[in-house]
């Protein structure tokens, strides 16, 4: 239990064709607080274009409580959902006038998923770090170049702006602005009630690698995206890749960042910790020998790459996901 607290208003922001997670996966993390103590600490409204049915990717229905422009005076938390409507969505010159106008009274801006580029359009990621869904991110730092996009993160917070990756990663969030208002006994409380990591570990990347392949079918680069990830132990430098692309090594770089959103370097040490990851979790090969199957040579080089991506040493990871447990 904590102290009683005035109820802080929270704003939902839905669409037509929503992802339903995106909006009522941070409403449930955030009524998880409701739960915990006798006096209500967030008040959860949903507006939509019109009170009443909204209709998200899934096929069901949700209700909203009322339109874009029925803001209340006073806001702590605005939240942007995302989904396969955003597009449509960011055509609304009557949303984003209504986000703006919520996000001067609000305390704190928060996007989910493709949610960000909501805000973007609105003006509010402007010299900004944020992150979106990792098939997005590479589409969100091109269209708009004023805000640094960070396609690993699960979540990131710049200021009183709050951005998360796709659809359960805003149930990360959620837990953090949890965590933000009321400290880490409430966030535990409410990551236990809900079968949660407090801190999940590891971020996008760690899913990234294959499934970077698969947003490219057409691409120049389609074919490679395709073979790197199961040839992780073969030289990958650009010089090497390059030569596989057929391609001259300045123009290969170019043509990599801008079907990807990431560096050479930064794709091929994804896909190895891809690689490692699976062979941590599914073997009981020795960590070191996982190293050098994976392709980083040797443990040290590997456990830099954990931390520098996953925040979280191989060991830790093969004692966390194992289904034994800690193996050798």
């Amino acid at each position: 239990m904590i102290e009683k607290t005035p109820s802080r208003q929270i704003v939902m922001f839905a669409f037509a064709n929503a992802q339903i997670l995106d909006i009522v996966g941070p409403l449930q993390i955030l009524s998880g607080v409701n739960d915990e103590q006798a006096t209500p600490a967030y008040r959860l409204t949903i507006l939509a274009e019109r009170q009443g049915e909204i209709l998200t990717t899934s096929g069901l229905k949700l209700v909203a409580d009322g339109a874009w422009g029925d803001l209340p005076k006073s806001i702590d938390t605005m939240i942007v959902a995302g989904g396969d409507g955003t597009l449509e969505a960011l055509r609304s010159k009557t949303l984003l006038g209504a986000v703006r106008t919520a996000a001067k009274r609000a305390r704190r801006i928060v996007a989910v998923c493709s949610g960000s580029f909501i805000l973007a359009a609105a003006g509010l990621l402007k010299g900004k770090r944020a992150t979106t869904h990792w098939r997005s991110a590479g589409d969100l730092a091109r269209y708009f170049p004023d805000t640094t996009v960070e396609p690993d993160a699960i979540y990131v917070r710049d200021g009183n702006v709050w951005t998360s990756a796709g659809v359960t990663a805003g149930m990360d969030l959620a837990l953090a602005l949890v965590r933000d208002d009321f400290g880490d006994d409430m966030a535990l409380a409410v990551a236990r009630r809900h079968v949660m990591f407090v801190m999940r570990p590891g971020g996008q990347s760690q899913f990234s690698a294959h499934l970077s392949a698969d947003a490219h079918p057409d691409g120049k680069l389609a074919r490679l995206l395709r073979w790197i990830p199961d040839h992780v132990g073969d030289a990958l430098d650009i010089p090497a890749l390059a030569r596989r692309a057929h391609m001259s090594e300045r123009n290969f770089a170019r043509v990599f960042r801008d079907e990807t959103g990431k560096t050479p370097a930064h794709f091929v040490e994804c896909a190895r910790i891809d690689a490692a990851r699976r062979l941590l979790t599914q073997s009981e090969l020795p960590v070191e020998t996982v190293a050098v199957r994976a392709g980083f040579g040797s443990e040290e080089r590997m456990r830099r790459a954990f931390q520098r991506r996953l925040k979280v040493s191989p060991a830790s990871f093969r004692a966390r996901f194992h289904p034994n447990g800690e193996s050798p």
